[in-house]
């Protein structure tokens, strides 16, 4: 049996039933004999199971028939899955994952496809999952990945990072579609750190489009901003070659440059002068930056780490300063001896 013979005759899970979730779980669908979803919310399984889209998140999306959704992970884990996908917001990662641990027998694929960090302590989401999973064949998905122009069908790629070469093969049978590649790659700490941090300068971007500059002003913040990207991640162990592929530049330049980025949306109306509070309410979903700017801010600044966007960002979410403020305080920053 051919390793793709081998997918197309195996079951998925996928843990998490949001935009991004429900897209990788129908692509999925086309490359194996059947996909389990795993949801919290009971009317959202049975909405999903019987008009086979998914009404909240993705409501013109059709599901494939070999899309079926769970909200017992007991039920999603019986008979044994190959794969599992993982598709939570990095808040709810640890707990969720300790509850799902009793189910995994160890022998599982895992993908995650969360752009996060776990706020507090700062570990990338393969390192908690690992944690807390008896599996160690672990890697990431990531990219320029807007979920609602993927499920158009649009032409989009993604990385698959792991140091398993079967979990990125794994990927690469699972995802691949005439419309979706696939890369691999092993520097998982870059993909994830780079799948974390660009949402920190998506909020900096949708406040630079709310003040109606230009695209200088644009160019200026996407590149010193993945400048300010490797420089962090470098010193985590990160390669920096991984930020000049799709995980990195390609990533950042999707979601600064366009309003169907959640993170990107929020930086535009704390530009307007709207409540943090009151934008994450009817946001409806996750907006990870907003978390990971806390942490990676409080970071940096006990290791030293320049991180000067970051920092104004912070004090953006925080309320501490207007958007002017923000840029006013990156543009006034003393001179010094400047590098790229």
């Amino acid at each position: 049996m051919t390793l793709k013979d081998f997918w197309r005759n195996s079951k998925v899970g996928v843990i998490g039933g949001g935009s991004w979730g429900t897209v990788l779980a129908n692509i999925a669908s086309r490359n194996s004999r059947e996909v389990r979803v795993w949801l919290r919310d009971e009317e959202s399984v049975r909405l999903i199971n019987t008009t086979r889209t998914n009404a909240q998140y993705l409501p013109e999306l059709q599901l494939d028939e070999r899309v079926h959704a769970f909200s017992s992970l007991e039920r999603l884990f019986e008979g044994g899955l190959n794969a599992v996908i993982w598709a939570l917001p990095s808040s709810a990662c640890r707990e969720q994952a300790r509850i799902a641990a009793p189910y995994f027998c160890g022998d599982e694929l895992i993908l995650h496809a969360t752009k996060g960090v776990e706020q507090g302590t700062m570990k990338r989401i393969s390192e908690v999952l690992s944690e807390e999973f008896p599996c160690r064949r672990i890697g990431v998905l990531s990219g320029p990945n807007l979920a609602y122009e993927v499920a158009r069908g649009e032409p989009a790629a993604a990385v698959v990072a792991s140091s398993f070469s079967e979990v990125t093969d794994a990927g690469l049978a699972l995802f691949t579609s005439d419309s979706f590649r696939i890369y691999r790659a092993t520097d998982v700490i870059g993909v994830e750190w780079a799948g974390a941090l660009k949402n920190i300068l998506a909020i900096a971007s949708g406040a630079v489009d709310a003040m109606q500059l230009g695209w200088n002003t644009k160019g200026l913040l996407i590149t010193r901003g993945l400048a300010e990207m490797v420089r962090f991640s470098v010193s985590l162990g990160a390669q920096e070659s991984t930020f000049l592929g799709l995980a990195g530049i390609g990533d950042l330049l999707a979601t600064c440059c366009s309003p169907l980025s959640r993170n990107y949306r929020v930086g535009f109306r704390l530009a307007q002068g709207e409540k943090l509070e009151q934008i994450l309410e009817e946001l409806g979903s996750t907006a990870e930056g907003v978390s990971t700017t806390h942490t990676v801010r409080k970071f940096a600044l006990d290791q030293g780490v320049s991180m000067p966007i970051t920092e104004a960002v912070s004090l953006l979410i925080q309320g501490e300063a207007s958007a002017q403020d923000m840029l006013h305080r990156l543009m006034t920053r003393p001179v010094g001896n400047l590098v790229f």
